[in-house]
């Protein structure tokens, strides 16, 4: 498409003169800027793509896809029903539980709420996210009455650790002639766990789930199944099947219905961001038309002289066309290279920026996760780079076509 004479004279106009100053600082800007540009729309995808990941992989592993209740509040036959769950096509597990809220106090005093979940041993081992992620102690040590598994976070919060004693304070109180007196139960902390997510780190508990039945009164039931499928996001034809089956004194929610306003909003954020940082690019873009359109009012005596030595019109436009995508395809491909080697190392960059500045530039209070996640999604970097491609190729068209209409006899009149 570009022949030797348009690569020539297209790389000629590249290079700076100290009378064209100017233009080759506007044209420095502008590569500057489609490379920055470039890199952060590539950064920040990356780490958003990462942040709903890491999220979605910590709620799905702690919570599973799919949960059933009961209408009556109580699962009494849970054993059955359990069993009829898992003969269904598609679905992996699923587990009792009885789900409970509790205040919590330590020996060395302090209070805080968390949720209690109670679990056989068994299915909590199997639970990988939990069971690859114990700090200290075992679930081995998880005893039927009084072992359990703690979120570190939370055990810290109150200067616990484990063999140390717990207190659980339930809200269902036992009804005394002077009232209602609150449920008061020591247990030990038989394993701390850190699945690296706040929420969960500083407000779970994990009970035996004899001994949940007996703390929170449901004994032989249980308060809810949890269940994990082959596909989450067609987690929906699971619940249709489990809803013709047990019929309409169950229900089930699922986790696109638990999370769905959070994932939207992290969805909407993603999309304006996106939006944003492409008009990065795109002024970026404009100041490729404002350099090129100067660089041709420099160049006019020039391009009159090769018009009346034979080059075309054509040949004129292909030039300039060439000296403008060349910033942009420059800029493009630096910030390409910028953004990934940014991504891949933005741990190291953390941990760098943390010791300069001296305090956390990701609390996990905040973000809910306690590292930066980051993944590239190479179907999205590809798109970022056309889309620059696509937008720097535009901007150098008026200029081009501006030169290539250029009148030699106007341009020479003068001269």
């Amino acid at each position: 498409m570009f022949g030797v004479f348009e690569r020539m004279v297209a790389w000629r106009y590249l290079r700076p003169r100290k009378q064209e100053g100017f233009i080759s600082v506007i044209a420095g800007f502008s590569l500057l800027g489609i490379c920055l540009g470039v890199a952060t729309l590539i950064i920040v995808m990356s780490v958003m793509n990462g942040f709903r990941q890491e999220l979605l992989g910590r709620i799905l592993g702690v919570n599973g896809h799919l949960t059933v209740y009961s209408a009556t509040g109580t699962i009494e036959n849970y054993e059955a029903i359990d069993t009829t769950l898992e003969d269904i096509t598609g679905i992996l597990s699923a587990t009792p539980q009885v789900r409970g809220q509790v205040m919590v106090t330590g020996a060395r005093g302090g209070a805080t709420g968390a949720l209690v979940r109670g679990v056989s041993k068994e299915e909590l081992k199997a639970r990988a996210i939990i069971a690859d992620n114990i700090t200290s102690g075992s679930i081995d040590d998880m005893e039927e009455k009084d072992g359990l598994v703690v979120g570190e976070r939370l055990a810290n919060g109150l200067g616990l650790r484990v063999g140390d004693e717990i207190k659980l304070v339930s809200p269902q109180g036992n009804t005394t002639v002077i009232g209602t007196v609150p449920r008061i139960k020591t247990y030990r902390i038989a394993a701390l766990f850190n699945v690296g997510m706040y929420e969960y780190d500083s407000g779970f508990i994990y009970m035996p789930l004899e001994a949940a039945q007996v703390f929170f009164r449901t004994p032989g039931a249980v308060t809810a199944i949890e269940v994990f499928v082959e596909s989450p996001d067609a987690v929906y034809l699971q619940r249709a099947q489990i809803g013709n089956i047990l019929g309409p004194q169950f229900r089930t929610q699922d986790w696109q219905q638990s999370n769905s306003s959070f994932f939207n909003a992290l969805q909407v954020e993603r999309n304006v961001m996106f939006l944003i940082l492409t008009l990065i690019i795109l002024v970026a873009a404009f100041n490729i038309i404002s350099g090129q359109i100067m660089l041709v009012k420099d160049k006019g005596r020039d391009i009159a002289i090769l018009r009346t030595m034979g080059a075309t019109r054509s040949m004129i436009l292909r030039v300039f066309l060439l000296s403008g995508a060349s910033i942009g395809i420059a800029g493009t491909l630096g910030g390409l290279l910028l953004g990934v080697v940014f991504t891949a190392n933005i741990k190291t960059i953390q941990g760098w920026v943390e010791a300069i500045a001296g305090t956390k530039v990701f609390n996990p209070e905040i973000y809910f996760l306690t590292t930066l996640p980051a993944v590239v999604d190479w179907g999205e970097v590809v798109a970022v780079v056309l889309m620059a491609l696509l937008l720097t190729f535009l901007a150098t068209v008026y200029p081009a076509w501006r030169a290539a209409r250029l009148d030699p006899v106007e341009a020479l009149r003068y001269e």
